[in-house]
């Protein structure tokens, strides 16, 4: 049973303009998967569908395996949704929002000390856990929102750009956080966010949705090899060779494409594997200085580009 199952998902809105159109998906239980798109793609309605906050136009979506129209009760009390906006009380402690928050779901004491706990030791918190949120950094406070959303024991959790702001230093503790979310409490992650790094980084399957449809949907690095595969890069060891390199490159058969960045050669051929120890030949063969050379794998954000913008126009 998958986590999430939607299928031919619409949603149009009462000046008909549509924010879903027949989109298709599917989560499955445990993993961590992350939704990328531009801006007005379809994400925050998606996820407002998902946790009830708005009802689809047609199409179905089964959440653990219940029908979201029918079972929202029951969707809503194995859900949490964590917003942008940071939803802690500055004036009470770290520990009084938990409990406050543990108090909202009916958590007895015994339990609450329990989760809170758990929760505090997960998310690194005990050196605040008497503090005031006032005095607590962004990325503190950042983090205790997402503990204080695990208090229910929910089996998904939805973060909607959970590490907007934050310094880099900040951003990664928060990733090997929402890991150990994973690893220790098997709760499903379903997030967005516009750090294409941190979706390779984190990601069990990532979605690239644009205008309401689902483009794409693997792993990272299956999708890795569905775009730009044959790509070989060379660096120089002078910035003025690149031009004349760039010259003699595009002069093999096999050679489509040859970029310039700096000191490096981005070569686009038929096929890398087979083509690479000829280039490498060749190029030693020229007499021309370079450092490198190696068989390049894209990264999220040159498939972002390709998929969301170029290929997908």
């Amino acid at each position: 049973m998958d986590a999430l199952s939607i299928r031919k998902l619409t949603k149009i809105y009462a000046d008909k303009k549509s924010a879903l159109n027949e989109f298709d998906l599917s989560v499955k239980q445990g993993e961590i998967f992350s939704l990328l798109g531009s801006n007005g793609a379809g994400k925050t309605t998606l996820i407002n569908i998902l946790t009830t906050f708005l009802k689809p136009t047609l199409g179905t979506v089964q959440i653990l395996g219940k029908d979201l129209e029918s079972n929202m009760q029951f969707i809503r009390s194995n859900i949490a949704c964590v917003a942008q906006h940071v939803s802690t009380d500055d004036n009470l402690t770290l520990a009084e929002n938990m409990r406050f928050q543990g108090g909202l779901y009916g958590l007895g004491k015994a339990k609450m000390k329990e989760r809170t706990n758990q929760l505090v030791e997960i998310f690194n918190l005990s050196d605040y856990i008497d503090k005031k949120v006032e005095t607590l950094s962004g990325g503190i406070k950042r983090r205790l929102d997402i503990a204080m959303s695990m208090m229910s024991y929910p089996k998904i959790l939805f973060l909607d750009e959970p590490t907007v702001g934050m310094d880099v230093q900040s951003r990664q503790s928060m990733w090997r956080m929402l890991s150990k979310i994973k690893s220790e409490l098997g709760v499903t992650i379903f997030l967005t966010t516009h750090y294409l790094e941190e979706a390779d980084m984190l990601s069990d399957t990532i979605c690239f949705i644009k205008d309401g449809k689902n483009i794409i949907q693997n792993t990272p690095a299956n999708l890795k090899k569905f775009t730009r595969k044959n790509m070989i890069q060379i660096t120089m060891t002078d910035s003025q060779d690149t031009e004349r390199m760039k010259e003699l490159l595009l002069q093999k058969d096999y050679v489509t494409e040859v970029s310039v960045d700096d000191r490096s050669l981005n070569i686009q051929v038929e096929h890398s594997q087979q083509h690479f120890f000829d280039l490498n030949t060749y190029v030693l063969s020229t007499r021309i200085g370079f450092e490198g050379i190696e068989i390049t794998e894209p990264t999220l954000d040159e498939i972002f580009l390709d998929i969301i913008g170029e290929r997908g126009n």
